[in-house]
C-alpha cells in the first residue's frame, strides 16, 4: 500500500540518529538575530557527565563540540547558576544548557532551576533519567516509590519548570523541543525547562524528518497592547498629582530603556527601580530617584509613599524588592505594564497588558504633551540630592569600622563604567543596591528574586562567559560574602580553567552577620549566625581566604583596611587572569541604616524572652502600613 507521501508525489528525506544526537542537532541549528548578527540561541552548555549521560548525550556533544561547547562544571548547582546569570547577560536573548546525570546530580540542579524560574531567565535542563524499559529496575541511584513507578527524583522539578517532559519515545523528541524552545523565547512564559532522558531512550534510534533539523532564525515576540486597555491608562494617568514610574528587569529584557527614559523626560515622571531594574537609568539622571523597596532608598521610598499613581513596568511587584504591599499609599492606583498577564494584574491594577516598548510608546504617544505638575517633580529631586548626600558620607573612606558600603564605594570609584557587577545574598544585595552608583545601562546583577546564596562566584563565571562574547576588554565584579563563598567557591576554578577572569571580592564579617542583624532587631539573642556566637564552634578557626583562592589557581591577596582595597583592585583590573581580594568587615557597624521600608517578618506572638515580646509588639504597631491585596 502506498504512504500518504508517495500518494502526494512527496518524498520525505529522514535521518536516522538516536535521541541524543536529535537533541543536539536540534539546537545547533536553532539561531536568532541580535543586532543585526545572526548567533546560535544556544551558547553552550555546562555538564558533569554521570553513568546517566555521559554515554549517549556525552556522545553527541563529543561530535558537536565545536557549535555547542560544553563546560565542565563542578558542582550541578553552580552550573545552573552559571547558565541563568548568561542568560541574563543575554537579556533572555541567548540561553545555555546544563547536563547532569540521573539522582543526585539531577537533583543538584533544583536550586538553580528555582532561581531561574523566580527571575523568568531560560535554561535548559537535559537530564539523565531511569530506564523506560524498568529491566535494570532499581538501577544506581533510582528512587523507588512503591506505588507509582513512574515517580522519581526529576518529578520534582516540575515545581521549578515553565516546561517539563520526560522523552519516552523518540519521536517525541519532534514536540518536545519547539515545545521547550518557544517557552525559553517567550516574554510572558520565559523560564527554566526540564527534559527528562531516561539511559535507553536516549541511545535508541528514529528516522526523524531531515526538515526538522534546518536551521532557522527565531525572534522574541512584542506583543502590542490592547488599544482599549492603553486608554483606561491613560485617564488614570491624567488624574494623578503624583505619578510615579518604576521600571523593572523587564525594561532590560524588551530593550525598552530608552522608550523608559523618552516617556519619563517627556511627561517629567519620576522613575525609581526595583533591584532587578538595576541599571535601567544612570545614576546621573535628574529623573532617576534612587532603588525602591526594604533595601531601597529614603528619596524612592518616600516617593512611593506620595504616589497617587503608579506606573509599574516589567516588574513582578515582589514585595521586598520593591515595598509593593507597604511602601504605598493604601489609597495609590497601579497601572501594570507587563508582557506576562499574571504581572500586569497584581494589586488590582489597570492591565495594560504587552511588550514594555511597545506600551511606552504608545501610551506616550496617547498621553501626548502631558506632564506632571513641577512641583511634584521639584520635591522629587529634592529627595534624591538628600539620599545622594547620604550615600557619600556612607561610603567615605574613615567613616567607622570597613563596611560593605566603603567597599562598594571603592569599587564604583575605580571600575570601568561597563564591568559587570554581580551579587546575590546576604547582606550585600541591599548594600548594594542602596550604594552603588549605576555607571552605565545594563551592568548590575544583584540576584534578589530568589537571593540566592552561591550565586556570586557562580553566576559571575556565566556573567563572564556572555560577557566575552559581547564585551570582552571589560571585567565582571563579583561581591560575595564569606558565608556564600564557603557554600559555593569551586567555580573560582571553573573561571580559571576556561580562562574566564573574574575580579572576586571577599568581604568576611565573620558568618551570617545581616541574619544576625535581623536577629537581634527582632529581640533574639545572637545565635548560630556568627562563627563567634555558634556554640557547636568549639575551635574558633579562621578560613584563609587568599590560600584558599590561590589554591584553586587565581591569583588572591588581602587586604586590610578599605583604604588599600583601591590599589589592590586596580591590580586585579590590570591581571590577566582571575584575581580574589579579601578584606574583613565588621559585623555590627557600617550597615545602610537608612532606606528601608516596613515588611512583614514572622515574629513570636509569645515568648519566654521580654526583648523578644516587646520587639514583636513594636512590629506589630507598624503593621499598619501593609496595604492587604490591592
Amino acid at each position: 500500500m502506498p504512504s500518504l507521501g508517495n500518494i502526494l508525489g512527496q518524498s520525505e528525506k529522514t535521518i536516522t540518529l538516536t535521541v541524543a544526537q536529535a537533541i543536539v542537532r536540534y539546537l545547533s541549528a536553532q539561531f536568532i538575530e541580535i543586532d543585526g548578527i545572526k548567533t546560535r540561541i544556544c551558547g553552550g552548555g555546562f555538564g558533569i557527565f554521570g553513568h546517566g549521560n555521559v554515554t549517549c548525550l556525552g556522545e553527541a556533544l563529543y561530535e558537536n563540540q565545536e557549535t555547542l561547547p560544553l563546560y565542565r562544571g563542578q558542582n550541578e548547582q553552580g552550573m545552573g547558576f552559571a547558565a541563568a546569570a548568561y542568560a541574563k547577560a543575554h537579556l533572555r536573548r541567548r540561553f545555555m544548557f546544563c547536563t547532569a546525570s540521573a539522582g543526585p546530580g539531577t537533583a543538584n540542579l533544583l536550586t538553580s532551576a528555582a532561581l531561574a524560574h523566580a527571575n523568568r531567565l531560560p535554561m535548559l535542563m537535559l537530564c539523565g533519567d531511569t530506564f523506560n524499559t524498568r529491566l535494570p529496575d532499581p538501577v544506581l541511584q533510582q528512587l523507588e516509590h512503591f506505588g507509582d513507578p513512574t515517580f522519581g527524583v526529576n518529578d520534582a522539578f516540575k515545581a521549578v519548570s515553565r516546561f517539563w517532559d520526560r522523552i519516552t519515545h523518540p519521536a517525541q523528541v519532534l514536540n518536545s523541543l519547539p515545545a521547550a524552545l518557544a517557552t525559553m523565547l517567550d516574554p510572558a512564559d520565559c523560564g527554566p525547562v526540564f527534559i527528562g532522558l531516561p539511559q535507553d531512550v536516549q541511545g535508541w534510534t528514529y528516522s526523524y524528518p531531515e526538515e526538522f533539523f534546518t536551521p532557522r532564525t527565531h525572534r522574541i515576540r512584542r506583543q502590542a497592547p490592547d488599544a482599549q486597555e492603553v486608554a483606561d491608562a491613560i485617564d488614570l494617568l491624567k488624574t494623578a498629582q503624583r505619578p510615579m514610574i518604576i521600571a523593572g528587569g523587564g525594561v532590560q529584557y524588551s530593550g525598552a530603556v530608552q522608550q523608559l527614559s523618552e516617556f519619563a523626560h517627556r511627561h517629567q515622571i519620576p522613575v525609581v527601580e526595583t533591584i532587578a531594574g538595576r541599571a535601567n537609568m544612570l545614576a546621573s539622571d535628574p529623573l532617576n530617584m534612587g532603588p525602591l523597596g526594604v533595601t531601597g532608598s529614603d528619596s524612592a521610598n518616600a516617593i512611593a509613599e506620595q504616589a497617587d499613581v503608579i506606573l509599574a513596568v516589567g516588574t513582578r511587584l515582589q514585595d521586598f524588592t520593591t515595598g509593593s504591599w507597604t511602601a504605598f499609599d493604601k489609597q495609590a492606583r497601579i497601572i501594570g505594564l507587563n508582557a506576562a498577564r499574571h504581572d500586569a494584574a497584581k494589586h488590582l491594577s489597570t492591565t495594560v497588558v504587552g511588550d514594555a516598548k511597545l506600551g511606552l510608546i504608545a501610551l506616550g504617544q496617547a498621553l501626548g504633551e502631558h506632564q506632571a505638575p513641577a512641583a511634584w517633580l521639584a520635591s522629587s529631586k529634592s529627595l534624591r540630592v538628600k539620599w545622594d548626600a547620604y550615600v557619600a558620607q556612607n561610603t567615605q573612606l574613615g567613616n567607622g569600622p570597613a563596611s560593605y558600603a566603603q567597599a562598594i564605594g571603592v569599587v564604583n570609584a575605580h571600575c570601568d563604567p561597563r564591568d559587570r557587577l554581580v551579587a546575590a545574598a546576604g547582606g550585600l544585595p541591599a548594600e548594594v543596591t542602596a550604594n552603588w552608583r549605576t555607571l552605565d545601562i545594563g551592568t548590575v546583577d544583584v540576584e534578589f528574586g530568589f537571593s540566592c546564596m552561591g550565586y556570586e562566584i557562580a553566576g559571575g563565571w556565566g556573567a563572564r562567559i556572555a560577557q566575552t562574547e559581547k564585551e570582552p576588554d571589560q571585567d565582571t565584579i563579583v561581591f560575595t560574602g564569606d558565608g556564600s563563598y564557603l557554600l559555593m567557591n569551586s567555580d573560582i576554578y571553573s573561571s580559571v580553567l576556561t580562562q574566564k577572569k573574574l575580579i572576586v571580592l571577599v568581604l568576611d564579617n565573620g558568618g551570617f552577620a545581616v541574619i544576625n542583624k535581623l536577629q537581634n532587631n527582632t529581640g533574639n539573642e545572637s545565635f548560630n549566625n556568627l562563627i563567634s556566637d555558634t556554640p557547636t564552634a568549639t575551635n574558633q578557626a579562621r578560613v584563609d581566604f587568599e590560600a584558599h583562592a590561590r589554591s584553586l589557581g587565581a591569583l588572591s591577596e588581602t587586604v586590610q583596611s578599605p583604604s588599600d582595597l583601591s590599589e589592590a583592585f586596580n591590580r586585579a583590573k590590570a591581571a590577566d587572569q582571575t584575581y580574589v581580594i579579601v578584606m574583613q568587615v565588621d559585623p555590627y557597624e557600617g550597615w545602610t541604616t537608612q532606606g528601608h521600608t516596613w515588611w512583614e517578618v514572622g515574629t513570636p506572638h509569645t515568648s519566654n524572652s521580654a526583648r523578644v515580646s516587646e520587639a514583636h509588639e513594636e512590629w506589630e504597631t507598624t503593621r499598619s502600613r501593609q496595604r492587604k491585596g490591592v
